[in-house]
């Protein structure tokens, strides 16, 4: 299997099933002299790691990472920075209706049709486990970058959506709440619907906006490699994800030129921010600000029609424990991989010029 790393100098390899021993990775082209709070990237492994709420999947895993290399006396030595989170609470059971037949909506059939052979318990490879090595390596990638900052919040539960600009978001409030969204008043809205759509046995999408904040000018590339082209591979990477926009995006599409125009200040700086932090595929010193859409979880507590691997329609009744809405548990991915992306256009801009 291809497409298990991430990166063209700061680089992440993961491994690893949803029901295998571990999950991990290697993370390679970290600088050296880097100094790392291990509590820093666990915090972000607690913000991801399941069983957390009332409104997430209650598989009870702690999620606690372990390095093996690369970091030295709190500081990363520049060698393959080497970690695993081990596997303690499968319930490889709870997949063994789904041996032989395809859930509607997931990669059980095209893992098939593709290798050959699939790991069914929980998704194996293709399970949203495999997002927690990502969270590793964005927490490291993240105190590379400061004073860089990244900043995800829920800012949309299936039809409830949070009005305020980006920029006018107290980002103090986002962990205020089990939802993150750092409206209190919203966050309870998403909490009960959330909740309800629970008790459907049901599933519902949403949104995570992200913020970035003190980024530098100068990162991206202006053809192939943009800085928002990247942006949007690496959030389009992660599970459940249908959609991407950053700046105005679609609403930019109901605007006259002269209405969307960032003029500049005398500075550099611009007094509106449509280009969202990036312009020609650089980053111009403004935050960056976008929003990433997850569909609703495809495993729900229904009756559903399916196929089997002989091509039989079947009835499939999904088990097991799942999330009724990942956009809670999806903030701090969706933060990792934006770091993982400025990480290496940072080490890629010391190239650009003397």
């Amino acid at each position: 299997m291809s497409g298990n790393i991430f990166g063209s100098i700061f680089k992440l390899t993961t491994f690893g099933e949803s029901h295998g021993p571990s999950i991990g990775g290697v993370i390679d082209g970290c600088p050296s002299g880097i100094e790392i709070d291990i509590g820093e990237i666990q915090k972000d492994l607690d913000r991801r790691k399941p069983g957390q709420s009332s409104i997430v999947t209650q598989r009870k895993e702690p999620d606690q990472v372990t390095f093996y290399s690369g970091i030295f006396e709190g500081k990363t030595t520049g060698t393959p920075i080497g970690f695993a989170i081990h596997n303690t609470n499968q319930k490889s059971k709870d997949y063994s209706h789904i041996k032989d037949s395809y859930r509607p909506s997931h990669a059980d059939y095209v893992y098939d049709e593709k290798f050959g052979i699939r790991d069914y318990r929980g998704g194996g490879r293709s399970s949203a486990r495999e997002t927690a090595s990502r969270v590793v390596a964005g927490a490291i990638a993240k105190q590379f970058l400061a004073p860089v900052t990244i900043n995800a919040y829920v800012s949309g539960v299936g039809a409830l959506k949070l009005k305020s600009n980006p920029s006018e978001v107290d980002l103090s409030k986002i962990e205020d709440n089990i939802v993150r969204c750092p409206d209190s008043k919203m966050a309870s809205e998403m909490e009960s619907l959330i909740k309800n759509i629970r008790k459907e046995g049901n599933t519902i999408g949403g949104i995570v906006t992200c913020i970035i904040k003190n980024v530098p000018v100068g990162l991206g590339e202006p053809v192939f490699n943009k800085l928002h082209a990247e942006l949007g591979k690496a959030m389009l990477s992660i599970n459940a994800v249908k959609g991407f926009e950053y700046g105005s995006g679609f609403m930019g599409t109901q605007k006259k030129g002269s209405e969307h125009n960032d003029l500049f200040n005398s500075d550099g700086s611009t007094k509106t921010n449509y280009s969202g932090g990036i312009q020609g595929g650089i980053s111009n010193g403004m935050d960056i600000y976008f929003n990433v859409a997850f569909k609703p979880v495809a495993t729900i507590m229904q009756n559903q029609e399916t196929i089997n691997s002989k091509g039989e329609k079947v009835k499939m009744h999904g088990k097991g424990r799942h999330d009724p809405c990942v956009v809670p548990r999806a903030v701090p991915i969706v933060e990792a991989m934006a770091a993982l992306v400025l990480a290496d256009f940072k080490l890629l801009k010391r190239t650009n010029k003397i």
